[in-house]
Formats: C-alpha cells, structure tokens, sequence
C-alpha cells in the first residue's frame, strides 16, 4: 500500500476550491466569494467562501479545512475504536449551493481525506466524500444528466464502482423520520483506502472534478425559469428537510462541532431561508406530488436509458 502524500491533497484540495468558486461565479454573472480564513485553537484552521444574495445564488458556501489534534472526537472513536490514542489530521472540501429560483436544485458535495498515527504504528487513513442532488421540481433530464456524470466519474475504477457508491449515497441521504431521502442522490463514499494511496487519491479527484461537470449544466438550463410565490413557498418548505438532515444525521456536522471546528463555518450550509407548514401534502397531479411520487426516493435512474 503506498504511502500517503498529505501534502498532495491538501493541494489538491486548494485548487479544487478556487476552482468551483471561479465557475460558480461566472455563472451567477453577479456577486462574487467572500473569504474568510480561520484558525482552530487545538491546530489547523480553514479557508471559508460564502456568495451571498447573488442574481442566481441566493446562498453558496464553499469551505476548505485541515484540522489536527491528538485527541479524536467522539463521532470518530464510537465505531473505530481503534483510533483513540492517536495523533489525528482531517482535511477536506465541503460545499453546499443555495439557488434563488426554485426550479435549479439545491446541490452539496464533499471529498475529504482523514489520517490516525501513532509512534511505532502504522497510519490509519481514508478518503471520502460525493456529490447528490436536491431538486424541488421534478425535471427527468437533470437528473439523467447528473447520474450520467456521476457514473462517469466512476467508470475508470471498475463497472461496479457507480452502483455500490449510488446505492450508498442513497442510504445515506435518507430521512427516516420522513420516509424519504433528501433528494435524487449521486455518489457517497467513506472509509476508502483498499485501493492504496494513489488509486484512492485518484478516485477522489475524479469525483472532486466532475461535481461542476455535473452541477453547472444544470443550473444554466434552468436558471431562467419564471417562478411565483407557489414555486417560492414550495421551495422554502423543502429547504427544511435539508435542514432536518443537516442537524439530525450529517456525520461532517457532528464531526465539525465536537473537533472545535469554526461553527459558522460549519453551519453555512443551511440555506439563508426555510420555512416549516404542518402536516403539509401536496395537491393530487401536481408537480410537487410527482417529486414525491417518483423522484424522493430511491432509483435506478440510469437502467435501460444507454
């Protein structure tokens, strides 16, 4: 197994960062990041991009962190008992975009890389990460073109890299409590370092690379829709879902919050605004009730189309 290259990927990471911002900004055609670097207290710090209040972004966050300690949060040590004790770094890439028109879908990605050493021990890492998709109106062509992307950035690892990742990303973004998942999907990884260091690096930038590829495509086609106050509400009261995730299952969140990490920085994934209605439905044939029907839950989006 070859050796990690830390340096490699925090570079990496930087690059991928100013590279999404550069490409969210000429699409918006307006508002621009503003940067805000950080300092942790127990070691590291990060490097945050907020757009805000854009003529397309309503809200868009960029971060980049690496963090380090010698102690390993409890979120960590739970299920991987065999990290306590050890020296820890965790570095990653962590983004969540925020469209004012209802009819261009909220998006999140993450890629991350995680590393435990002790003297006399051999290092503890992995790589994770992904990208999904959370429409509030049901367009089948978007989330074609999103899973086609998504499976391409997989198919130099194997054919069967995409169905275990998309099935995975679909367990993961799932609300429970709500019975579906928090929107059409894409890939989720975690824990991954069976490859060794460099095949594994390689799969993350692939998946770093085609978020954009993925996304930007998307947001022009739709950016232009005419909307009304109908379209608005609906896309605020879906925005609480993503809320409900973010605060009750996100491992990243729980992650950041007992590291020490910078809660603003953290928290700037939460859309600027939501709202919550009890005991909603949507009307019987309308395009709400298709997203419920057909799109909120798990699928096989790309059987049988090439």
């Amino acid at each position: 197994m070859s050796t990690p290259d830390i340096r490699a990927v925090k570079e990496y990471l930087l690059r991928l960062q100013n590279t999404i911002c550069d490409e969210l900004e000429a699409e918006d055609g307006n508002a621009r990041f503003l940067e805000d670097t950080w300092a942790r207290e127990q070691g590291g710090g990060g490097r945050t991009r907020v757009l805000s209040d854009g003529a397309l972004f309503e809200q868009a966050g960029v971060n980049f962190s690496h963090v380090f300690g010698n102690q390993m949060p409890v979120s960590a040590t739970a299920h991987r008992p065999e990290l306590a004790g050890r020296n820890f770094q965790a570095m990653g890439v962590s983004l969540v975009i925020h469209p004012r028109n209802p009819y261009v879908p909220t998006s999140h990605a993450n890629v991350r890389f995680f590393i435990a050493e002790k003297e006399g021990g051999d290092p503890i890492w992995w790589f994770g990460g992904g990208f999904d998709l959370t429409p509030y109106y049901p367009f089948e062509d978007d989330v074609l073109h999103w899973h086609r992307v998504a499976r391409d950035a997989c198919q130099p690892f194997g054919e069967e890299i995409y169905p275990r990742f998309k099935k995975w990303c679909d367990e993961y973004f799932y609300l429970k409590h709500r019975d579906e998942t928090r929107g059409v999907g894409g890939l989720f990884f975690d824990d991954l370092n069976e490859w060794g260091f460099d095949r594994s690096f390689a799969f993350l930038r692939s998946v770093g690379d085609h978020y954009i590829q993925a996304y930007r495509p998307i947001v022009a086609r739709r950016k232009d829709s005419e909307y009304g106050a109908r379209e608005r509400e609906f896309q605020l009261y879906r925005r609480g879902r993503y809320v409900e995730f973010n605060l009750v299952y996100d491992r990243g969140t729980l992650f950041g919050l007992q590291t020490g990490g910078r809660t603003e920085s953290i928290l700037m994934s939460l859309p600027p605004l939501a709202r919550w209605r009890y005991n909603w439905r949507p009307e019987p044939d309308s395009p709400e009730a298709t997203l419920y029907e057909e799109y909120l839950k798990p699928r096989d989006w790309l059987a049988d189309r090439d």
